[in-house]
């Protein structure tokens, strides 16, 4: 696929993105999750060869090629790896799944209720080498805790200001400023989210676009406007902590969002299944998850 075929793809929306991009220090609990303890790997190393494994696993079983499955998030470790013999970017796109990378390096400490991304200091190695190896986009996490005007600006700004340099160098940005979902006052918060993101889009030229990964709204159809706005690719949704049906089930209710998931999508894998039961197993979750997205 080229960038043009990528980019219709991705707004075509037909399907769902995967979000397999687990980072050093949500890897450990990943791998729990999967069957894998802490005294089978030893140091970083192992460890990361473990979470590769369980991704490649993932990215060659059958049911991932289905076609519901339309984009895939990496993390650098894993583009940086094979499957099947290929660049990992490569692999995918020979089953038809378009490639991102998460670029941020993990979160600064809380501040005016927000959590803004630590500095990105290897941003434009990493942009460059992710061009290279033939990624599509980049996607970018920050964190949301209250509804404070003045932290939701400062996150929303930061956010942009990472994505136009991601556009600088070719990529598509899924900008990522993730809602807390057990914020208490979350349904107004997300209406300050979106009219800070409304007042960036202005600020972009009418020859950008970016996309968004955002928390499944309180309100139905909140982010609507964004989903229908000419400088946006497409609206993406985080599982943010609800389980695949919990999270399936509210996506259901936002006319096109699609899901991009990770803890919903792997929840029931395990290292000890069968290929066939693996296949499965993440054949049913790929189904609902795509259901949902496409409602």
């Amino acid at each position: 696929m080229n960038t043009r075929e990528m980019t219709d793809k991705i707004a075509a929306g037909q399907g769902f993105i995967a979000a397999l991009d687990q980072s050093g220090g949500s890897t450990p609990k990943a791998l729990a999750g999967y069957g894998v303890s802490e005294d089978e790997w030893d140091g970083e190393d192992e460890m990361f060869a473990k979470i590769h494994e369980m991704r490649a696993r993932v990215i060659t079983s059958p049911s991932f090629a289905s076609g519901k499955v339309i984009g895939a998030i990496l993390f650098e470790k894993t583009m940086d790896g094979e499957v099947d013999g290929k660049p990992t970017a490569e692999a995918l796109k020979d089953r038809g799944i378009v490639p991102f990378i998460k670029i941020d390096q993990g979160l600064a400490d809380e501040e005016n209720g927000v959590q803004l991304m630590k500095p990105l200091s290897k941003l434009d190695a990493l942009l460059e080498k992710s061009v290279a190896k033939g990624m599509f986009g980049t996607k970018e996490r920050s964190v949301i805790k209250s509804a404070n005007p003045a932290g939701i600006a400062a996150i929303v700004a930061q956010q942009f200001e990472v994505g136009n340099r991601v556009i600088d160098a070719g990529l598509m940005p899924i900008l990522e400023p993730e809602y807390d979902i057990k914020a208490p006052d979350r349904a107004e918060g997300e209406d300050i989210l979106k009219a800070e993101i409304l007042k960036n889009l202005q600020t972009l030229a009418d020859d950008r676009q970016v996309m968004l990964k955002l928390s499944i709204p309180v309100t139905a159809n909140l982010y609507k406007e964004l989903v229908d706005h000419p400088k946006v690719l497409a609206v993406v949704a985080l599982s943010g902590g609800y389980s695949t049906e919990q999270a399936c089930a509210e996506l259901e209710k936002n006319d096109g969002m699609i899901a991009s998931f990770s803890r919903a999508m792997l929840q029931d894998l395990r290292a000890q299944q069968s290929d066939e039961e693996f296949d499965a197993t993440l054949g049913k979750a790929i189904d609902s998850i795509c259901a949902a997205s496409v409602a």
